[in-house]
């Protein structure tokens, strides 16, 4: 793994980051947002047009009231002249109104803008998670994974839905409060200018505060997910092993620690919302006060006072309102820092630029002075150079750590050499195109897994457009349709999740018909035989040795009776081959295999 990726793993993990980390994850977290907006450009130009206009008429309605005390109610009272209350009247019931029909359009229009950012990031985290390479997915768990896409896309989404609106509307409200103000009586904008002093000062400390608390509070939820989803897919082990006591007080830990972050969030939420309400009513009374002295001076009429009050309260209701939006802000905030994070990510395995097509492999494999290490320093496979010729069975056998799954990855290009190269047919993997490399090369794992669906969608997984006929054949030829046939719906039944109506080892011959149906130039088989019985691992022998015929194939097995219908033994020792030759030379002689089939033989008896 590069450095920098493992920096942004462990990175997103912290919640005690220095300035100048906070500041690079608010620029990455920014340009995430540029550019999901970047297509909405003009739907957010008209949003925030109709939002201009509609808090506009919201805004006007005490400086129609002021007038009409000022200017109407003495021309109705002295000159008995309706004309001009009327027309004011009427002025602020058409304000009024234009203000709830643009708002409505507004809320429409910010919905769509919000759901269409939903749908965008959404997808861009599942598709560039799936695009990733291997090494990622080791290093990042699922649990991890599954927050992005749960808790912390949840946030952003109940910022967007609602509080986005209530932010958006509050600040353009306060500003457009505080021009009418000054507009209207530029003292008493003096006396809210010397508000605006305090209420910064107290933002300030509750945004510098609330950033690390809610980013804290992220990192605990992301880790009772991880807690949570770990313990139910490994739930067997939880329970063979009795771990369920221990789970239980780790979960409670992790629990009490998102319970410690949120009343740590609620505690300073508890600070900041009473004293904006102090600040906002010691700045009304200030407002009256001098207003109501010049007043009696005649230096204000009743009515601008009476407006001028009003603007001094509605100016401080937003930042009420806001201050409970801040929640679901830094929330989404922190959500946010930590997608971009997962997003930033680059496949250590990258697709070639200029790609080589390799229509019809023949599955002659080399590695050419290959080097690998998983982390800096500690190399798996020194100078590594092996031939491996088109059509040969090869069997890689040695202990735990020799370095054969190592080989069998490189192979099938699930990492890339750190020195030297792996060539298909002359071919650096690294430059042949993906879909030549995947259709000419099939792994299969001792971990089958099988996806939601049918029997028959699992084993066509390689060839989506195989035919029933196919499907079948294949099922036969690894000793796979008897069981499949007697299944309560045959090749339609519903696996479910994990395979969940199949056992382990029919698992794995569903796994052996899908590799083998995608008839690949190279099939790796890595540990592939571990979950099969003695009569299940017969039965695919047997059908090894015809599907192995045309096809070069690497077996990797502790179980030394699938060696047997290998070509060639290559017997691995800290990532080197330590014995090469076929499986009768290797036994007649005296080295290690010898040794390891005495072994294995005396096991029998």
């Amino acid at each position: 793994m590069t450095p920098r990726t493992v920096e942004g793993v462990q990175g997103e993990e912290r919640d005690d980051l220095t300035k100048e980390e906070s500041r690079a994850l608010r620029r990455r977290s920014l340009r995430l947002l540029g550019s999901l907006l970047h297509p909405l450009r003009w739907q957010v130009v008209l949003t925030m047009l109709v939002i201009v206009v509609s808090t506009a008429g919201r805004v006007a309605g005490p400086a129609l009231i002021a007038l009409g005390i000022n200017e109407g109610l003495p021309a109705l009272v002295d000159e008995q002249d309706w004309m001009p209350i009327a027309l004011i009247v009427a002025a602020y019931l058409v304000t009024g109104a234009i203000g709830a029909v643009l708002i409505a359009w507004y809320q429409v229009l910010a919905a769509r803008v919000s759901q269409a950012i939903l749908i965008d990031l959404r997808k861009r985290v599942f598709l560039h998670t799936q695009r990733l390479s291997l090494e990622f997915h080791e290093s990042y768990t699922s649990g991890k994974i599954i927050a992005r896409q749960t808790s912390d896309l949840d946030s952003i989404r109940e910022l967007l839905d609602a509080g986005l609106n209530n932010l958006v509307q509050g600040l353009l409200y306060m500003v457009f409060t505080a021009v009418a103000l000054v507009l209207l009586d530029p003292v008493s904008g003096l006396v809210l200018a010397v508000a605006l002093v305090p209420l910064a000062a107290l933002t300030r400390w509750f945004q510098v505060r609330s950033q690390k608390l809610y980013r804290a509070t992220r990192v605990a939820s992301a880790r009772l997910i991880v807690q949570f989803v770990e313990t139910m897919t490994g739930i067997r082990a939880v329970q063979a092993f009795r771990k369920e006591k221990r789970n239980e007080r780790e979960f409670a830990q992790l629990t009490e620690d998102y319970r410690y972050a949120n009343t740590k969030v609620i505690q300073l939420f508890g600070t900041y919302d009473p004293g904006l309400v102090l600040i906002g009513n010691m700045t009304v009374a200030a407002v009256l006060l001098v207003g109501g002295f010049r007043v009696i001076d005649g230096a204000l009429a009743v009515g601008s006072l009476l407006a001028i009050v009003l603007y001094a309260r509605r100016f401080f209701d937003p930042a009420e309102e806001m201050a409970e939006v801040y929640n679901s802000y830094q929330s989404a905030s922190a959500a946010l820092e930590k997608i971009s994070g997962v997003l930033e990510e680059r496949p250590s395995v990258p697709d070639p630029i200029k790609p080589v097509d390799l229509w019809k492999a023949k599955g002659h494999v080399r590695f050419d002075e290959v080097e690998f290490a998983y982390t800096s320093g500690r190399v798996v496979l020194p100078g590594f150079t092996l031939d491996i010729p088109a059509g040969q069975t090869i069997a890689l056998v040695g202990s735990t750590g020799a370095g054969k799954s190592t080989l069998a990855k490189l192979i099938a290009r699930f990492y890339d050499p750190s020195d030297g190269r792996v060539t298909l047919d002359g071919v650096d993997l690294r430059d042949l195109h993906p879909k030549d490399l995947r259709r000419a090369i099939v792994m299969v794992t001792q971990e089958a897994y099988l996806f939601s669906g049918t029997v028959a969608e699992n084993i066509a997984l390689g060839k989506p457009d195989a035919t029933q006929q196919e499907i079948v054949a294949a099922a036969k030829a690894v000793g796979a349709h008897e069981f499949i046939a007697a299944l309560p719906d045959g090749y339609d039944t519903d696996v479910n999740k994990r395979g969940g109506r199949v056992s382990a080892g029919q698992r794995q011959l569903v796994s052996f018909a899908r590799a083998f149906l995608a008839d690949p130039a190279v099939l790796i088989l890595d540990e592939a035989t571990a979950s099969l019985d003695i009569p299940s691992e017969r039965l695919v022998q047997e059908a090894l040795q015809t599907l192995l015929a045309d096809r070069t194939a690497v077996i990797i097995a502790h179980r030394l009776s699938t060696v047997a219908i290998a070509d060639r033994v290559l017997v691995m020792e800290h990532g080197r081959i330590v014995e090469d030759g076929s499986p009768a030379e290797l036994i007649g002689g005296e080295g290690r295999f010898a040794q390891l089939h005495a072994a294995w033989r005396d096991s029998l008896v």
